[in-house]
């Protein structure tokens, strides 16, 4: 088999034995889980769950080629996305609230997960895409050293709603090719009231800083698909109720203004938006220009276009 112009980073990792020791690390986290910054302590090996409602087992709602994601992921066969059950945020208007807080999915074991990601790259797709994959980072990384091991090759994507602990980023160093944040919010108290996290922002901005150092801003090959670095998401709410301006401040001075920046303007209202009058319609597009135009005054200029 012709070897890769750029081969994912977690080969080497694996060569060097690395994987084996960060698996085993992950796991003993679980015995007392402060995987994410709730650090609920409960043993999840054991059958206890904590706010993200998971214990040992790992649950997956969907798995599939996906079209919908980032051109730079998505490519021409698609981006293959395992979409994993139950979220360490709780926001209200979740637009995979089925997955994300009533726990639609099926258990699958680490060796079945693996298979997944096999089957994904044997139909084309450019990566695997885990969407919310924070609270199952061990069991991810114990499939993914028996994905290597049976042919897997193709970019890991972190895909993540942002709210992560720096230490658990830290052990994925030399494993994730592709970190692919939400920046959700920069107001601790709209953090709060809409997804449960009033600490979002610091330990966002601690997460994302990490993510930048391992892996530099997005890279794409000549096809213009990415194979490595950070591309960060930001939706623009309502109300401007995603403090958009602190947001894009943070990336374009604290992370880089080369930064690849998915301004979002799909909000709708889903789940328990409705219950919120200031969240119960879509935004409109002079807020989404709004959120443009900040981000160009920044210097940002990668992942956006102006409309």
């Amino acid at each position: 088999m012709e070897k890769a112009k750029h081969p994912p980073v977690y080969l080497e990792t694996y060569e060097r034995g690395v994987l084996d020791k960060r698996t085993e690390m992950l796991g003993e986290i679980l015995n007392e889980c402060k995987l994410c910054p709730r650090a609920c302590g409960v043993n999840r090996n054991k059958g206890e769950k904590g706010y993200c409602k998971s214990d040992k087992h790992l649950m997956v709602s969907s798995v599939q080629p996906h079209f919908g994601e980032e051109g730079v992921l998505v490519g021409t066969h698609g981006s293959g996305t395992i979409f994993l059950t139950n979220c360490n945020l709780g926001c209200i208007y979740c637009q995979n609230y089925d997955i994300s807080h009533m726990g639609y999915g099926q258990r699958v074991t680490e060796e079945e997960l693996a298979l997944s990601m096999l089957s994904l790259q044997e139909r084309g797709c450019h990566n695997i895409n885990f969407v919310t994959p924070t609270h199952y980072t061990p069991q991810i990384v114990k499939a993914l050293r028996i994905g290597v091991e049976k042919g897997l090759r193709i970019p890991i994507v972190y895909n993540c709603g942002g709210y992560e602990s720096k230490s658990t980023i830290e052990l994925l160093d030399g494993i994730v090719d592709i970190y692919m944040p939400d920046i959700k919010y920069s107001d601790a108290e709209n953090a709060k009231k809409y997804s449960n996290a009033p600490d979002y922002f610091d330990r966002c901005k601690e997460a994302v800083r990490e993510m930048h150092r391992q892996v530099g801003d997005l890279k794409v090959d000549e096809r213009g698909i990415a194979w490595r670095g950070l591309l960060i998401r930001h939706l623009v709410l309502p109300n401007r109720l995603a403090g958009s301006t602190d947001v894009l401040k943070f990336i374009a001075t604290e992370i880089s203004r080369e930064s690849y920046v998915n301004i979002m303007l799909q909000y709708r209202p889903m789940y328990k938006a409705y219950e919120y009058r200031e969240l119960n319609r879509g935004i409109k597009m002079s807020e989404y220009r709004e959120a443009i135009d900040i981000a160009r005054e920044w210097g940002l200029h990668r992942g956006f276009e102006r409309v």
